[in-house]
């Protein structure tokens, strides 16, 4: 590809879309070819969003028990960016035969724009034979694998459970082993009538957060977007009864409406005591829940999520960030041992839950007695004793390129329904037809 071509091709892609036209460039022109390094000292290079993946990493490379019998001596060259930077500046310097980094975190919102046909098999080390011991040992490769090929490893398992006050829950008579959600919103009815009191929320601001909070009950029904084909899967059942429950719990009051579950409206709802309870992913006890509400340390619990009871799990999924290796670089041999060795060992998956709480991937850790020995001090529990049930059912997540024209097309849709403009049924269906006439295939 001549220079002329690239800065052609840089420009049109900074109007149009850059992944979309990225996939015919990469295919001419590849990642920077370079003599492989095969050992010694080496330092790799590292873009991550996540200073938790900064420590793990910087950690890592001075961990004895992590890098003894390497042929490498590792160091780590890390750049700080935001998530959506990542991938478009990584595109753009393998177009242009530039410099993208050894190791790519990708959030997994952003990781469909690398699954355009031609992009992440030109960019990424296909990791089949990396991963192939683990068998169904490790968990979530579905979300980055592109027509069978898994290209990253998550560094979380993002396990959806229910965070409740224990005290509130005591005070008003709410079991804490409700059984089925459905139980658990007729509890929620009553508390919000008698003391506006809500047990979940959804959110009402922003199409990925409306739609991820969508997607996060529908995993847990048992519903899906795409299968694993990359076919879309709606309409369907699960998704129109997740989002009539989801309505009926706002109309209600079980669920509280905040414009953003992480803001400062969500923060003054935990303080009050007015969002007594709530599913999300592990990680919000650390950003959600003791970034807000530090002074209630000993007053939450959590459980595994109560049933639908259509069936479904007891446990959901949201979130993540995978861990690409490119390509056709000098480093790109040390930086998938690197790999390897932080994200396919029990002492690299031990590592990550020390520096940032990440989840194990690596399904017999929940088993570990040292994992199953830690309480966690602001729950004032064994977190694993939860993690590990809900481990054992957690549901796939499968994505496709059109992923993300779907969160956007799907969140007007799904807020109507919310809100009671529409019906649920209906908004599954305007939020397909849009996303069709956007995506012809």
């Amino acid at each position: 590809m001549t220079d002329l071509g690239r800065r052609s091709l840089l420009r049109g892609g900074a109007g149009l879309g850059l992944g979309l036209l990225a996939a015919p460039a990469l295919t001419a022109c590849g990642t920077a070819n370079s003599a492989p390094v095969t050992s010694g000292p080496v330092d790799i290079s590292l873009w991550t969003h996540d200073p938790g993946y900064i420590t793990t990493f910087e950690t890592a490379v001075t961990e004895a028990a992590l890098t003894r019998g390497s042929r490498f001596d590792f160091g780590v060259d890390i750049t700080n960016a935001a998530p959506t930077d990542i991938v478009t500046r990584m595109i753009a310097q393998a177009v242009a035969d530039g410099d993208p980094p050894d190791l790519a975190g990708i959030v997994i919102d952003q990781f469909p724009r690398v699954m355009v046909p031609g992009i992440a098999e030109h960019l990424f080390t296909d990791l089949t034979e990396t991963v192939r011991p683990f068998g169904d040992d490790l968990a979530k490769l579905a979300p980055y694998t592109v027509d069978g090929v898994p290209y990253g490893l998550d560094s979380d398992n993002s396990i959806t459970v229910y965070y409740y006050r224990q005290d509130l829950f005591d005070k008003h008579g709410v079991p804490e082993d409700v059984e089925t959600w459905e139980e658990l919103a007729e509890h929620g009815e009553r508390l919000h009538t008698d003391h506006e009191i809500s047990l979940g929320m959804v959110s009402t601001a922003g199409n990925l957060a409306i739609v991820n909070g969508f997607l996060q009950f529908l995993l847990q029904r048992g519903g899906s977007l795409f299968d694993e084909h990359g076919e879309i899967t709606l309409p369907s059942a699960e998704a129109v009864e997740v989002l009539e429950f989801m309505a009926r719990g706002v109309r209600s009051g079980f669920l509280l409406a905040l414009p953003d579950p992480y803001g400062s409206a969500c923060g003054a709802a935990l303080k009050s005591g007015r969002l007594a309870a709530t599913a999300m992913p592990n990680w919000y006890n650390v950003y959600g829940l003791q970034a807000n509400v530090p002074d209630q340390k000993g007053r939450w619990r959590m459980r595994t999520l109560p049933r639908f009871t259509g069936g479904g799990h007891i446990a959901s999924t949201m979130g993540g960030t995978a861990f690409t290796v490119l390509k056709n670089k000098a480093h790109s041999q040390a930086a998938l041992e690197l790999l390897r060795r932080v994200y396919l060992t029990r002492e690299g998956q031990l590592l990550r839950y020390r520096a940032g709480g990440y989840l194990p991937t690596l399904r017999p850790l929940y088993e570990d007695p040292e994992l199953l020995g830690t309480k966690d001090e602001f729950l004032g529990q064994r977190v694993f004793e939860v993690y590990g049930p809900a481990a054992d059912d957690l549901p796939l997540f499968h994505q496709d390129a059109g992923m993300q024209i779907l969160a956007a097309v799907l969140g007007g849709p799904v807020l109507d329904a919310l809100k009671g403009r529409t019906s649920p049924a209906a908004a599954v269906e305007d939020g397909l037809s849009a996303y069709r006439e956007q995506v012809k295939r």
